[in-house]
């Protein structure tokens, strides 16, 4: 049987790997998963001699074949070159007792760069595959690393425009400034009156706006996502697991076979999503850990089965995780149900109409593979503080998350772990000096990148140093209610 790709929410919808990654979200409002999960046979004596890029071919011929292997060698050897500033991509490196996987070494200095690196040239494909000739519309929401990502993929590549929407007070001032200063004349960055769900709900709902995708057909125009409900997005993010447990073999760290843990700091459960899959394919993970904010939607629904939205919304040190509505998690419900269409698109739209569902015990029963738990603002900060005072290693917010929730987590496993290290410290220069000074400050935060050199001795990426002159281009604000209206006018539909 040919993998194919199925819509959570209509049985009917079924297509091919390059559709799948073309439309983004299903045509049904649902998202697109595997109909089945490929048959691997992963030896990781012999993944652990292997490059990134090998492995990577590994991982993604299976899932997408309807690739050549000429088409998807070139995605890949396009995608991962010297844009990262590691030979080894994403190196698995020893810091105290843990490890961490470092998804920072990409242009954006972020973990969307694994993904976003080689989206562009998986989407051209498959235009070309499926003879689509219209200008294809990148259409997104940020919480601070998608969105920068995204537009440094697609900047400038042939039958492409992107329109990125972020909260305005939502992001790291880094963060902000690497997208306003964005080049290529495809590109567009709009910040919004609102947070990361009102921008990522609206985009869903624009997808789905018949009459919108009516306008765009008839000028040449359709929509499609560089968010993790893009399966060309997803499917990326496998290798990196599998990649680094190979790694932890080859340096002799662990056998081929041992259990170990992974803490994913997780928003919009794309990230721990595929750790998911790549245990399912057979990469000996213990338990995922699902690490959360104060923004604990995750933590909650791991803990008692129920997904409540209807919360306080906190805006943290650690801004890519204020997210409330993990998009992601709908493809675990459907694997949940038991591929179960009719209860999958129940359960969600009962989230679109009240807010929130609960799963019955017996999904609730399958979640044993998550172990889900948060880190306060206070525990974030002093998980920084102490893997440097035991490591002399500098972490972001966003993995001290992760760092912090595993900590927790190790009264129960003492197994070999380790963290997802989604950002460079850099991207957050205020929230790791303050929590290595002990002080507040009111520097800004580009004085703050050279003392935080300075604690690190952690050369200052290029992402971060070519932003000191680099011109605004975006300057746009709206209210989230005229993000319609925002896109017609872009694309000059209205």
């Amino acid at each position: 049987m040919t993998l194919l790709y199925k819509s959570t929410r209509d049985a009917g919808n079924i297509v091919s790997a390059s559709q799948a990654i073309l439309q983004g979200l299903a045509t049904d409002g649902g998202l697109y998963v595997p109909t089945e999960l490929p048959k691997l046979t992963l030896d990781f004596d012999e993944l652990a001699k292997q490059s990134y890029q090998e492995v990577a071919f590994t991982i993604m011929s299976a899932f997408y074949p309807d690739f050549t292997e000429e088409e998807l060698r070139h995605c890949i050897h396009s995608a991962y070159d010297e844009k990262f500033d590691d030979a080894a991509i994403a190196p698995v490196v020893k810091k105290g007792n843990d490890y961490y996987l470092e998804l920072f070494h990409g242009s954006t200095i972020a973990f969307k760069d694994m993904a976003l690196s080689i989206l562009p040239y998986l989407m051209t494909t498959s235009a070309k595959k499926n003879g689509v000739d219209s200008e294809i519309v990148i259409l997104t929401a940020t919480s601070g690393d998608t969105g920068k990502a995204a537009m440094a993929g697609f900047a400038d590549v042939p039958g492409t425009k992107i329109i990125v929407f972020y909260p305005r007070d939502g992001v790291s001032k880094i963060q902000e400034k690497q997208m306003v200063t964005q080049k290529g004349d495809n590109t567009y960055v709009v910040a919004i009156d609102g947070n990361f769900d009102d921008a990522q709900s609206t985009v869903k709902a624009l997808f789905n706006d018949e009459a919108l995708k009516q306008k765009l057909a008839e000028n040449g125009k359709q929509f499609s996502s560089a968010n993790s409900i893009n399966i060309g997005r997803l499917i990326p993010q496998v290798v990196y697991y599998v990649y680094a447990y190979a790694q932890l073999v080859k340096a002799e760290e662990i056998k081929n076979g041992d259990q170990i843990n992974v803490s994913v700091p997780t928003g919009n459960f794309g990230n721990i999503l595929a750790g998911y899959y790549a245990k399912q394919l057979g990469v000996p993970f213990n338990q995922l850990i699902c690490a959360s904010n104060p923004n604990k939607v995750l933590t909650d629904f791991f803990q008692t089965g129920v997904y409540d939205r209807n919360r306080p919304f906190f805006v943290t040190s650690s801004p890519s995780m204020d997210i409330l509505i993990s998009s992601n998690l709908e493809r675990l419900i459907f694997h949940l149900t038991g591929d179960d269409v009719t209860k999958t698109k129940e359960l969600m739209d009962q989230l679109s109409s009240a807010g929130s569902y609960e799963i019955t015990p017996e999904m609730k029963a399958k979640l044993a593979d998550f172990y889900g738990d948060f880190a306060t603002e206070e525990e974030t900060k002093q998980a920084i503080e102490k893997v440097y005072q035991a490591a002399n290693y500098v972490i972001d917010p966003h993995t001290a998350v992760a760092a912090g929730v595993l900590e927790k987590y190790q009264a129960q496993s003492d197994l070999p772990a380790l963290v997802v290290s989604t950002a460079s410290p850099y991207k957050f220069p205020r929230v790791v000096v303050e929590a290595l000074t002990n002080t507040v400050t009111d520097k800004d935060d580009f004085e703050l990148v050279h003392e935080l050199n300075g604690l690190s001795n952690v050369a200052i990426p290029k992402a971060v140093t070519e932003l000191n002159d680099a011109p605004i281009r975006h300057n746009r604000v709206i209210a989230a209610g005229d993000m319609k209206a925002c896109v017609e006018d872009l694309l000059g539909v209205n």
